[in-house]
């Protein structure tokens, strides 16, 4: 068993350098000073922006589904947000990117309006889930209410 670690691990350091001697020959001089900055940028932005953004909403979602009845809309709640979550993390590089660059046409599309339709479109969606699982359990209460319980 120590055998194959000890393997894996070499193969694994050796396709690393590998990685990096591929990112050396591609990249400028310009360019690797660039790419710690940009990382270093990257970090401190989620953790000084995204991380206590994420942090709130979560706060204030949980605050909100204590009161009465938000239980049964709490689940179209925070599916709408997570998908809102994915699709807008995999198009910020579209959006920062928007025709620039050496060939305008790689990136046509007018990325800021089609993300706006796909994030609006997911929330109308979500809101009509919500409003519909909170009409069918008012539906319920008022049957429920009326002595019409089990049938009978």
């Amino acid at each position: 068993m120590r055998v194959a670690r000890v393997a894996m691990a070499a193969v694994g350091v050796g396709l690393g350098l590998w990685g990096l001697r591929l990112l050396l020959q591609s990249l400028s001089i310009d360019a690797l000073i660039r790419l710690p900055l940009w990382l270093g940028g990257a970090v401190l932005v989620d953790d000084f922006l995204l991380v206590p953004l994420t942090v709130a909403a979560g706060w204030l979602l949980t605050r909100w589904s204590i009161g009465p009845g938000h239980h049964r809309t709490i689940g179209a709640v925070r599916t709408t947000a997570l998908y809102v979550g994915i699709t807008t993390l995999v198009a910020i590089p579209l959006l920062i990117r928007q025709g620039k660059g050496v060939n305008p046409t790689v990136l046509p599309r007018d990325y800021l309006r089609d993300w706006l339709l796909l994030e609006s479109t997911i929330i109308v969606a979500g809101v009509i889930v919500a409003v519909v699982q909170s009409r069918r359990a008012t539906f319920s209460r008022s049957r429920a209410a009326s002595g019409d319980i089990g049938g009978r």
